[in-house]
């Protein structure tokens, strides 16, 4: 009995044993193709500025469908539940809204490291265990980041998987985010994600998701649950900011629908979209004059600008940051120079920017969309169609390339 207990706990361990080297090849197969992919590519490690594109001999068509001025991917597969929902009790006493104390810190969810481009997954995946969810990173994975090489998983996508797969719960985002208002969160009960800037060892400026689980106001920090570096982070309130501004102060709120009286208290006038716009607007304004050397604060103008389809003002915005010198990876994570660029007509910036971006990682399916539309507008349907199947290839959840498709009668 002894000998096949001994047998049985050293298969394990060699099974435990390769498995780990699997992953780790695996890590290195990754970080060896961007290396290449980088060292083939000669644009330097700043997004190209702007230069001004003389009209088009193209025609252009009248396309059946313009893309969407606020996209929301929605994912296949919309009514299944991962896990039950506990159960939440039917009232709920009268909102009290508790004022920060100097600290607040949560018991942290068990910590999961990322996989391959699995940062947002990962970090929604600690989120939700505060709330009796049982699965991983892998459960979410499956439904927004079916290809471990897309870079990306946009906030939106995080959102509607809450809405969708963890169906007892609901979540929102928003812009321009303060510290004042984590804190007002986690005070009263909630942690929250926020998206930032992140630096990495040899490979430089990427976009990162934060689970913030608390803070301290001696020390001057937020806890941070951080799928790359570890669990229990302690960040500096200064080091937040910097890297939330790039961008715009996005955060993400997951609670049950019971608490939505609670939410809109603690969002205040924030609970209003619009109204949340206007004053992300109003703060890159300001922060634009306090700091008019800062690229990021211009690209937020942009940003908040295309929300309010002010697209003349976005892209002269986007035009500064550029000139001013934005990461080359800004277009893996952020899609407004597209957008802004696109409606003034601009299509050859449009097919400029994109086709830097997919140089750097061909695995981009909003950079193939927007491409595809830019082509399309100059009379390049082919190439277009071609753009939209490849962006479902990369994700066949990406619904809007598929209405793309629908749009000009051609199918996946």
């Amino acid at each position: 009995m002894r000998k096949w207990i001994t047998i049985t706990v050293a298969a394990l361990g060699l099974a435990a044993v390769a498995v780990w080297k699997y992953d780790s090849i695996r890590w290195q197969a990754h970080q060896l193709r961007g290396f290449l992919l980088d060292l083939r590519n000669t644009g330097g490690d700043t997004l190209p500025t702007p230069v001004q594109i003389q009209t088009s001999n193209f025609k252009s068509q009248t396309p059946v469908a313009q893309p969407p001025n606020h996209p929301a991917t929605q994912p296949a597969d919309a009514n299944h539940l991962t896990t039950q929902p506990p159960n939440y009790p039917a009232t709920q006493p009268p909102i009290i809204v508790a004022t920060p104390s100097p600290s607040v810190t949560f018991d942290p969810p068990k910590w999961e490291k990322q996989g391959i481009n699995n940062c947002g997954p990962a970090t929604l995946a600690m989120y939700l265990r505060f709330y009796g969810w049982q699965g991983d990173q892998n459960d979410i994975a499956r439904v927004v980041h079916p290809n471990e090489k897309d870079k990306n998983v946009r906030w939106d996508e995080l959102v509607y998987y809450v809405k969708t797969h963890a169906g007892w719960l609901d979540a929102l985002f928003r812009v321009g985010g303060t510290a004042d208002k984590l804190k007002l969160f986690l005070a009263n009960g909630y942690p929250v994600v926020i998206e930032t800037g992140y630096e990495l060892p040899d490979v430089g400026w990427v976009g990162h998701y934060l689970l913030i689980t608390g803070y301290d106001d001696a020390e001057g920090v937020f806890i941070a649950q951080d799928v790359t570096a570890g669990a229990n982070q302690r960040v500096p309130y200064e080091k937040i900011d910097q890297y939330w501004q790039q961008f715009n102060r996005l955060y993400i709120v997951v609670f049950p629908p019971a608490d939505s009286d609670m939410i809109n208290a603690l969002l205040g006038d924030d609970a209003d979209e619009a109204a949340n716009r206007q004053r992300a607007l109003e703060t890159a304004q300001s922060e634009v004059a306090a700091d008019p050397e800062n690229p990021f604060a211009h690209f937020n103008l942009g940003s908040n600008l295309n929300y309010f389809d002010r697209y003349a003002e976005a892209a002269d915005a986007f035009d500064t940051a550029r000139e001013l010198g934005l990461p080359k990876r800004m277009l893996f994570y952020q899609f407004g120079p597209y957008r802004s660029y696109f409606n003034m007509g601009r299509y050859n910036d449009v097919i400029d920017l994109s086709t830097f971006t997919l140089d750097y990682r061909p695995d981009l399916e909003e950079s193939y969309f927007w491409r595809g539309w830019a082509e399309y507008m100059l009379g390049d349907s082919n190439s277009a169609i071609a753009d939209w199947r490849n962006a479902l290839g990369i994700n066949p959840t990406f619904n809007d390339a598929q209405t793309a498709l629908e749009s000009v009668g051609a199918g996946p």
